[in-house]
């Protein structure tokens, strides 16, 4: 039985590489074989050679040469800003729309109605409130992270038994308390999968707030090696995002579990 449960932990450990190994090694067959011109695909030892340059070499070795850790930086900053002002006012608005009619009845059709509308139809507008640079970046993330964390905290809390919190009261738990002490608890697996789908949109939406014409992130490289024909800085970027994008998701999930116990019994 013990190897059988050892067998079925390493497995369950090396199950989410197989999606990756495998796009890779196929990536590297179809380089390989020629099949697919290398200016719409570029071989994968070119796309390494690439990320070595921007992640490793100083600045001004070449176009792209050192950015990284500069990228990095703004780009970050951009979305946890837009995501922290998503959640500021994503999750108590949820929690109190799931919990009170009235205010359900006055934001459920014009959320379900704003969220229908594609981020990139914002952007002209954003351009013209706040000009080129963090204020817009911030404002699209923040306005893309909001619908799944509020949608996520309004479904927790409207699920939450209403025993629950009349057993509170029973035993002297106020209203306020209440709301901290069993309310979030019992909802903390619906605001657990609405941060988490927030913060991955975030970084989408980061891409989309950078191409507006900001002078650094992750974003505004991919679109200065698409000016340039570099597709394998193309490349470099997707993939870098997906990894950052990968990190604060986990990063994410542990603080969570770190900072409330209703969130540490979820896997």
């Amino acid at each position: 039985m013990n190897r059988l449960n050892s067998t079925s932990g390493r497995l369950n450990r090396l199950l989410p590489w197989f999606l990756p190994v495998v796009s890779f090694l196929s990536w590297f067959a179809v380089s390989e074989s020629g099949m697919v011109p290398t200016y719409l695909l570029p071989h994968p030892k070119d796309v390494l050679a690439a990320a070595s340059t921007y992640i490793f070499s100083e600045a001004g070795q070449g176009s792209h040469a050192g950015r990284f850790f500069e990228d990095l930086t703004a780009s970050t900053i951009r979305v946890m800003s837009g995501f922290g002002l998503a959640v500021v006012v994503g999750i108590p608005l949820g929690i109190v729309s799931g919990r009170v009619a009235l205010v359900n009845g006055m934001l459920g059709m014009t959320v379900n109605a704003l969220r229908a509308v594609p981020g990139i139809s914002w952007l002209p507008l954003a351009m013209v409130w706040f000009g080129i640079g963090l204020k817009t970046t911030v404002f699209l993330v923040a306005l893309a992270a909001f619908f799944p964390i509020y949608l996520n905290a309004e479904a927790g809390a409207r699920q939450v038994s209403p025993i629950l919190l009349q057993a509170g009261a029973m035993m002297g738990v106020n209203r306020l308390r209440g709301t901290f002490a069993i309310l979030i608890p019992a909802a903390m697996p619906h605001i657990i999968t609405g941060l988490r789908l927030g913060m991955g949109i975030s970084w989408a939406y980061l891409v989309l707030g950078e191409l507006t014409g900001v002078s650094n992130g992750l974003g505004a490289v991919i679109m200065d090696a698409r000016m340039l024909g570099r597709i394998d800085i193309i490349v470099v970027g997707i993939i870098l995002i997906a990894l950052i994008g990968r990190l604060c998701d986990l990063g994410l999930h542990q603080l969570l579990r770190l900072s409330f116990k209703s969130a540490r019994r979820m896997p």
